[in-house]
């Protein structure tokens, strides 16, 4: 569980909330569902447009990432690396199917299942490395929809509160309408600049940092298995890999 991103969305809902009540106003005033419906509606709307049916729905899950982000412990990868570098010395490279075969990320695992049947070196990082470069593609163009969110969210809000203004002015003539349609005017510019700098933009961000701390796990990975295939010595391997921990 990533308390972090926990603690930045309560310190900024606490923020917006708390200012409210120090200003003297009730939270009420806040919670305005026409406002909300045409913020989070409009947005998703335009974000679907632009995206592909593929995209979207692997942005929303990786909507996870932000509260359970996928293990990235280099420095335990390292140690991994070298005990299969040691495996390979004293059993050859038939002797990496066992831990093979107890692989559970399916990257790593077809990286050594490569690695077992025999691949040449330079075949077996081409290979890994294209894989590398597709997922990250794929991954930065699943969470852009987090940014896109964060760019159009404003938008819509400024387009909620005109649509709360066109309803104050047909409704001049009765005063008892006018603070509704007032309310949502402002409370809907609320709901997109909030929505866009306090959650689409610092998730797509994250997800960003995520994408690029697992992308480079798997270029350890590679690394360090090439250097198993070309038969290197563990010490020479484990320096290699120490690059990837600065």
């Amino acid at each position: 569980m990533d308390k972090l991103s926990l603690i930045g969305i309560f310190i900024g809902l606490l923020a917006i909330i708390g200012g409210q009540i120090l200003e003297g106003g009730r939270i009420r005033s806040l919670l305005q569902i026409t406002a909300f419906f045409i913020v989070i509606g409009g947005t998703m709307g335009a974000v679907l447009l632009q995206s592909s049916a593929a995209h979207f729905k692997a942005g929303v899950k990786m909507f996870r990432w932000i509260l359970q982000p996928p293990e990235q412990n280099l420095e335990g990868w390292v140690k991994q690396i070298l005990a299969w570098s040691n495996t390979a010395r004293r059993g050859g490279l038939l002797a990496l199917e066992g831990p093979m075969q107890a692989e559970k990320d399916p990257f790593v695992k077809r990286a050594l299942q490569m690695l077992v049947d025999g691949a040449e070196p330079e075949a077996i990082r081409h290979t890994m490395e294209l894989e590398i470069d597709v997922y990250e593609e794929n991954c930065r163009a699943a969470a852009k929809i987090w940014e896109a969110a964060g760019g159009y969210a404003p938008t819509i809000g400024i387009l909620g509160a005109v649509m709360g203004l066109i309803h104050v002015m047909e409704n001049l003539s009765d005063p008892a309408k006018l603070g509704s349609g007032i309310a949502v005017a402002f409370v809907a510019t609320i709901y997109g600049v909030g929505s866009a700098n306090l959650f689409f933009l610092p998730i797509g961000n994250k997800l960003k940092s995520i994408i690029g701390r697992e992308v480079k796990r798997r270029e350890l990975v590679v690394e360090g298995l090439f250097g198993i295939a070309h038969g290197e010595n563990p010490r020479i391997i484990d320096s290699k890999l120490r690059g990837f921990l600065i």
